[in-house]
């Protein structure tokens, strides 16, 4: 098991997730930043278009995901 928060992963807040899996880290991620999304929290709305914007540019969501699967990857375990 490894824990990283909102933050590490790239979002707004210091909530903390834990999962076995990067793929497991990455769905806990998404369905927080759902909630964040229906509670229209301002910090998380401005990191959503930031990664929409990056979604635009070619290979940069790729990217991403690789830098985040490695920092995940290089946790030790909780």
């Amino acid at each position: 098991m490894k824990t990283m928060t909102c933050n590490q992963l790239g979002g707004a807040c210091d909530e903390s997730f834990s999962a076995n899996t990067f793929e497991e880290m990455a769905t806990l991620s998404k369905q927080h930043g759902m909630e964040m999304f229906q509670q229209g929290d301002e910090a998380h709305l401005k990191v959503m278009g930031e990664m929409k914007a990056m979604m635009e540019k070619p290979g940069a969501i790729e990217e991403w995901f690789a830098a985040k699967r490695k920092q995940f990857d290089d946790l030790a375990e909780d």
